[in-house]
Parts: structure tokens; sequence; C-alpha cells
């Protein structure tokens, strides 16, 4: 007698950062009530992400009128132009006082302008191979200007520089936008001679995420200057004005490959001392980079790192419920190069996952993983798995936190970061 074969359903997986927490929807997700009311409303009255550099007495009155009015779609073109009358009011009072020599008033004013201009450009744009919405890139191009005024004020200024993107092959373009800002100067006088002295410095390449873009990083850059080291901040591949095909997993390697070649050209940088530091989803590119460009570097800082089990069709199932304030799998899928979520869910892992492709079989260099363990947005197993291939690495965890490990994550950061600048040799 031939036995009765039952098919028993595969059990669901259990994630590490449990499975209530998984399969529960976020109520700011309810709309833009909600997500002002029991996400957004708090960090906004201590000027914290997403709202740094900004005020809550600019946003109250914004997010008043999207409630009042219903607007509850952020992609769509009526939540961005709620913000335009606010943010260019502060950029009209930034220029009265830079008008007036006010400079300090002025760069606090064009900052407040950006942080507003940041949340109306929420949650993602894109012009890879198209804007993705005019009016958003509007946003963007007002938010970059205001930021670079603001920046010219300061003692060690931000400078856009254009850098050629002379490794690009395919659909690469050909310009790699960055924001650059080092040490000021050493100036010495004597009674009949001013003396400039120029120095080569440790520098950092800092690696933005899927909405926090270059002018989002001011606090940092100022932490970096704080220790003596310069900054160079570009985008990632599908975001913003990064010149990198998305749809591409080898693109960031060209984008690496000419960055590193202008900053050797550029001797403002001391080679022998460049660190890099991925940001959420830039902490994909910063793991990718420690294997595919270590010898180039002395270390690396993989913040919030999604690398492989992020992009398993099970997580991406429920990942639009989690922390993220709008849906993210639509953002991810036009920032990957897909056309639609269903191509994304089907194909990403097998396309872009370090694992798959190999490269975390690779050496890599220094890699310092931080996240926390609740992130609902990249997996905590993404961070822990890498343990098991290629170099070892070295990792700060933080219990029950959420994307990224915030708010406590930067105090472990910094230091490490300085016992690697201390330990390297200048190039």
């Amino acid at each position: 007698m031939t036995p009765l074969v039952v098919d028993t359903p595969p059990q669901p997986r259990h994630w590490l950062m449990g499975a209530e927490a998984f399969e529960r929807r976020m109520p700011h997700h309810d709309g833009i009530r909600a997500l002002w009311e029991t996400k957004w409303k708090f960090p906004c009255t201590k000027s914290v992400y997403p709202f740094h550099d900004g005020k809550y007495e600019d946003f109250e009155p914004i997010f008043n009128h999207l409630i009042e009015n219903d607007i509850n779609d952020g992609t769509s073109t009526a939540y961005t132009e709620a913000f335009f009358p606010v943010a260019d009011d502060l950029v009209a009072r930034a220029n009265a006082a830079l008008a007036a020599s006010h400079a300090d008033q002025a760069s606090e004013l064009y900052l407040r302008a950006c942080a507003v201009y940041r949340i109306a450009r929420f949650p993602y744009i894109s012009s890879f191979p198209a804007v993705t919405c005019p009016v958003k890139w509007r946003a963007w191009e007002a938010q970059k200007a205001a930021y670079l005024r603001a920046g010219a004020t300061w003692t060690s200024p931000v400078r856009e520089v254009r850098v050629a993107h002379t490794y690009r092959t395919g659909r690469d373009r050909d310009v790699i936008p960055v924001y650059v800002r080092v040490p000021a100067a050493t100036t010495t006088t004597t009674t009949t001679t001013t003396t400039t002295t120029t120095t080569r410095y440790p520098v950092v390449v800092l690696m933005t995420g899927l909405d926090g873009y270059r002018p989002d990083n001011t606090t940092r850059c100022d932490e970096f200057l704080a220790r003596g080291w310069g900054s160079v901040v570009v985008e990632i591949p599908g975001t913003a004005d990064c010149p990198a095909d998305p749809a591409d997993p080898t693109s960031p390697d060209r984008l690496w490959d000419s960055l590193l070649a202008w900053m050797e050209r550029d001797g403002r940088f001391d080679m022998g001392r460049v660190l890099a530091w991925g940001l959420s989803s830039g902490g994909y590119y910063a793991v990718r980079i420690a294997h595919t460009h270590g010898e180039r570097l002395i270390g690396v800082v993989a913040q919030g790192a999604g690398c492989h089990h992020f992009f398993d069709r099970a997580w991406l199932e429920k990942v639009d419920g989690h922390e993220y304030p709008f849906q993210l799998t639509p953002a991810m899928a036009l920032k990957h190069g897909y056309e639609s979520v269903e191509e994304y869910k089907k194909d990403a892992q097998n396309k872009f996952s370090l694992l798959e492709n190999g490269i975390l079989e690779r050496p890599s260099t220094r890699l310092l993983l931080i996240n926390g363990t609740l992130d609902g947005l990249m997996p905590i197993e993404d961070s822990i798995m890498l343990f098991e291939y290629g170099s070892p690495k070295e990792a700060r965890f933080f219990s029950n936190a959420l994307h990224m490990g915030y708010p406590l994550a930067n105090a472990s950061v910094y230091p490490w970061m300085e016992s690697v600048v201390a330990s390297a040799r200048s190039g």
C-alpha cells in the first residue's frame, strides 16, 4: 500500500524583530493626520530627523493645511505644493538678512527653508531615467540653491564640485555632483607676509540614503571638520542627482572609481586616510565598497544596511507597514530601476543581493556595522549575516532601537572612526 503523503505548508519565517512587530502595520500609515500626530510632530518639535535644521513653527501650519484639506498622498503635487509658500518666504527673509550683512541669521533661515523643501520632496526623487516628479524636483532644486547660499557663509564653506564620471559605461551619465567641505586653511601672518599652509586632510566619503541627500548632512560634516577631516557627500544610484545606472548592480563600482580618481587628483585629501560611511540605503553601498575598493579605504561604516535579506520577498510584503513614513516598496522599486513593485519583489534579491553576487566572499577593509535590532526597514539579519563571510567585521547593535540605531548610534560611530584614522599612515 502506498503511504499517504501530506504536503506540509511552509512555516512562516521568524524575523529577529519578532513576529508581532513584523506583522504590525504602524498607525502613521492611516493618513496625514496620523503621520503628523503619531510619528512626525514630536521629532519636529525637537528639530531632529527628518526635521533637522528646521523649526516647528514652520511646519505646524503646513500640516494643519494638509490635514484640513485631507491631503494624504505624500507623492501628490498637492502635498508638495503646500510647502512652497513657507519655504519661499524663509528664503526671501534669508536673502534680506544676507544683503544686510547678517550672515549668521541668513544661514539659519536658509537652513530652515532647506528643511521645509526636504519634507516637500519626500518620500523619494530621482532623475534616472527621467525626473520622477517635476514638482518635487522643483523643491529639490530650491533646497540645493538655499543650502549652497547658507554654506557659502560658513568658515569652512560648502562647495559643489561636478566630478567627471570618467569610468562611466552603458547608461551611466557623465557628471557626479558632490558637496565638499574641508577644514579652514591655516594662515600664518608675519609683519611682512601672509602664508597659507596647504594640508592634505583625512576625508570621509558620505553616501546618502533613499530620501536624505547632499544638503541634509550639515551636522555630520561639522563633526568631521571638528576632527580635522574633510567630507565628500555623494548620492547613491537611483536617487536625486546620482549619474550611475540604478538598474546595473555594478554601476556603483564605476562611480567610486571615478570619485576616488578625482579625489586623488584634487590634492586636498590624504588618500592614505579615506573612510566611507553609508547611511540607510547608502549602507548597502558602504558594504559593497568595503569589499570592492577595500584597498583604497582605511575603514567603512555601514549604518542601517540591507544587503540580502532586505530583498527577500517575505520581507518586502510587510515592509510598507513598518516605520518608513510612506510606502517604501514603490520608492525602492524605482530606485533600483524597476517599473513596478511586483517586478522588484520578484527579481531584486537575485540581482542585487551582495551574497548572491559573491561580493561578501571577498576580503574587505575594516567594516563597522551599526543598526537597531528592531529595524523594520533593513532587517538586522543583514548585518549579522556579514559575520559569516569574508573578512572579520566589527559591529554595535542597539537593542530595541529602530532603523539606523538612533538616537544612540553616533556615539559609537565617531570614536570608531577616530581610532581608525589615528591608526592609519598618511598617504
